[in-house]
């Protein structure tokens, strides 16, 4: 398998969530190409075994566990079947999330509301409470790496809960990083800014000028690719971001600047 880096993710037991397409998938790759064993977690099977077995192929290590990941039993047997496979847990990739229809404050649904909540917020909170508690008990260290949006870090128009279920996202993690930095373990999030997923193709129906709209307003002047936002999760999950923990990591082409 091609490796990058050096191996940075050598020997690491590393769970990844939404690791079924996009980001998340693009990132099971990666982190296997860097030598780390990755266990992919979703809701849809079918693409959690293609990835897997696209994994497998290439001569890396990775197995999966269909999850719920917005129910806390789910969670915790996947965390559960991870340290039973590998007997460990290094570190993990909690980029599990959905879009909602783009609304105005008031014209947005409380069923959306309700949704974009159990998983972008209450899915990463079940899976940090699991998975620190299974570091602790196996590696005894580690780092935790969750997905928010460039949309967390100011006013969001048109996606109000999304955006403020990532801004409470960056608060578990500063939290976490705070609580548990004694213990060695280091808690970081990536705010991407508009990267060419599923979630994108849906918004893009709705308004097929969105990206070069967004992309007038980036400095780089382009969306992002997964494989982009995937190499900032690989190095704040690796030893090379030893000294960086608490950090809400814009990965946004200089859009919130």
């Amino acid at each position: 398998m091609t490796t990058t880096s050096n191996n940075r993710l050598a020997n690491k037991v590393i769970m990844i969530t939404g690791a079924g397409r996009g980001i998340g998938a693009e990132a099971a790759r990666l982190f296997a190409g860097q030598g780390a064993s990755v266990v992919l977690a979703a809701r849809t099977e079918a693409q959690l075994i293609a990835v897997r077995d696209e994994i497998a192929a290439s001569g890396g290590e990775a197995a999966y566990f269909a999850a719920d990941l917005s129910q806390a039993s789910s969670v915790e047997r996947a965390v559960r079947f991870t340290v039973e496979r590998y007997g460990r847990l290094d570190g993990a990739f909690n980029n599990a999330g959905i879009a909602i229809n783009v609304a105005s404050l008031i014209d947005e649904q409380e069923e959306d509301f309700d949704v974009i909540q159990s998983v972008n917020y209450k899915g990463v909170w079940l899976c940090m409470k699991a998975q620190i508690k299974a570091i602790l008990e196996t590696a005894g260290s580690g780092s935790i790496v969750n997905t928010s949006s460039v949309g967390s870090l100011k006013g969001n128009p048109g996606l109000g809960a999304y955006g403020a279920a990532k801004r409470a996202v960056n608060s578990l993690t500063q939290t976490a990083a705070v609580e548990y930095g004694p213990s060695g373990i280091r808690v970081n999030a990536i705010a991407p800014g508009t990267t060419m997923t599923d979630m994108i193709q849906q918004w893009v129906s709705i308004n097929p000028e969105i990206i070069e709209q967004i992309s007038g307003k980036t400095p780089l002047r382009r969306a992002a690719e997964p494989i982009e936002i995937a190499q900032a999760a690989s190095w704040l999950l690796s030893d090379e971001s030893s000294f960086v923990t608490g950090v809400v990591l814009p990965v946004d082409g200089g859009l919130s600047a």
